[in-house]
């Protein structure tokens, strides 16, 4: 097991072994969807390789896209911690993906026998209130302009890796969706950025070209 998971981080490293040793495999193929919002909270997954769009509903009917995790991320941790808990995204494959998913009774009978799961998982709600807080922050005091260029930035990480040019697979409605504004204005923005040598806009993706002066342009906003 090479991939690094963010979530064990704080587990000993026979912890680390009985909680991967009890997951099981499981494979996606592009565009399949991992779990629908409003199923069963019922498991957990770690992302072994691939990308996973995150995605909700939206009063109107509409989709929007909140996140996009790929290799050392998970999702489902909190909802295993209510019987009743009811997933709140709709995960989507962007690309072929590998898991490994842990069931809510495996997950209780590690937390009974290994005192470090429990510690993983109040540490996971504390980061989870942290990065909810900051979005909130962003929100409400940063200007758009500042909120798409961030999520440019991270995308460009998610997408790009350590390459110079990032070419992100997503379309311009996602990216709105993600910096909380609508498409036109995205739209505008990425222009400015395509006019300055930044990004290049095709066909269902953004190219990232400069991605020194993308983080650049994001650390002008404070």
């Amino acid at each position: 097991m090479t991939t690094e998971f963010a979530l064990l981080r704080g587990l000993s490293d026979g912890e680390r072994r009985q909680l991967l040793a009890s997951c099981t495999p499981r494979r996606f193929k592009r565009r399949e969807i991992l779990c629908h919002e409003g199923d069963p909270g019922d498991t957990l997954h770690l992302v072994v390789s691939g990308l996973l769009l995150i995605r909700v509903a939206t009063p109107l009917g509409y989709t929007a896209t909140l996140s996009v995790i790929g290799p050392g991320d998970a999702f489902g941790e909190l909802a295993l911690l209510s019987p009743e808990a009811k997933r709140t995204a709709t995960v989507e494959a962007a690309e072929n993906a590998e898991t490994l998913s842990l069931s809510r009774a495996q997950l209780t009978a590690l937390r009974a026998t290994y005192p470090g799961v429990e510690r993983m998982l109040t540490d996971t709600l504390v980061e989870q209130v942290r990065r909810l807080s900051g979005m909130v922050l962003e929100a409400l005091y940063l200007p758009v302009e500042a909120r798409v260029v961030r999520r440019l930035v991270n995308l460009a990480r998610i997408y790009g890796g350590p390459a110079p040019i990032a070419e992100i697979r997503l379309t311009q409605d996602d990216l709105a969706s993600m910096a909380g504004t609508t498409r036109v204005t995205a739209n505008k923005i990425l222009r400015e950025l395509e006019d300055r040598g930044i990004v290049e806009l095709r066909r269902g993706r953004i190219v990232v070209t400069d991605r020194r002066a993308l983080v650049a342009a994001a650390n002008t906003y404070h």
